[in-house]
């Protein structure tokens, strides 16, 4: 019980903040673009040394959906729920290492791709270009999240006349 509680965790955790929090922060807010995609500072910074209150509060927002489904499933495995948190969290910290130099070994990558991980490589092209590589941990949140995305603005935005996010100044 404890693995597939960890595994629900990581999964729906993934989809709730995919799609509840990810993709309606690139669509209509700046909180999470000015703090996680501003090109003037290092996202490695953003992920994991960071005090910056508005920074925690992105991470914070980010995080409450895998929260909440730790809570739900604490109920059948209190064990499985802390251990998908806190794979979810080594996780957040693996996929912003490409900054620091980090490659992913080519046999971590084999095991990883068939499983639709998102590896440090790919989250790096979400911090390049904020508009591909959607979904923390899996990947085949990506199409969907895109898909998404584009009716999101594609319905709001150009109604509203939002200015699209281009890397400006930081909090």
């Amino acid at each position: 019980m404890l693995i597939l509680s960890a595994f629900v965790v990581l999964l729906v955790g993934d989809c709730g903040s995919t799609f509840l929090y990810h993709v309606p922060q690139h669509a209509w807010f700046t909180l999470h673009l000015r703090t996680h995609h501003n090109r003037k500072r290092s996202y490695f910074d953003h992920a994991v040394l960071s005090l910056d209150p508005w920074v925690l509060l992105d991470g914070f927002l980010g995080a409450l959906p895998y929260i909440a489904v730790a809570g739900f499933v604490a109920r059948f495995s209190w064990e499985g729920a802390l251990v998908g948190l806190a794979l979810g969290q080594i996780h957040v910290w693996w996929r912003h290492t490409t900054q620091i130099g980090w490659r992913t070994p080519s046999w971590i990558a084999r095991i990883a791709r068939p499983l639709w991980i998102v590896l440090p490589e790919d989250h790096d092209g979400h911090h390049r270009n904020p508009q591909i590589e959607f979904g923390d941990i899996f990947r085949f949140y990506d199409a969907p999240a895109r898909a998404l995305l584009r009716r999101l603005r594609r319905g709001t935005r150009s109604k509203l006349g939002a200015p699209r996010f281009n890397g400006g100044p930081a909090y």
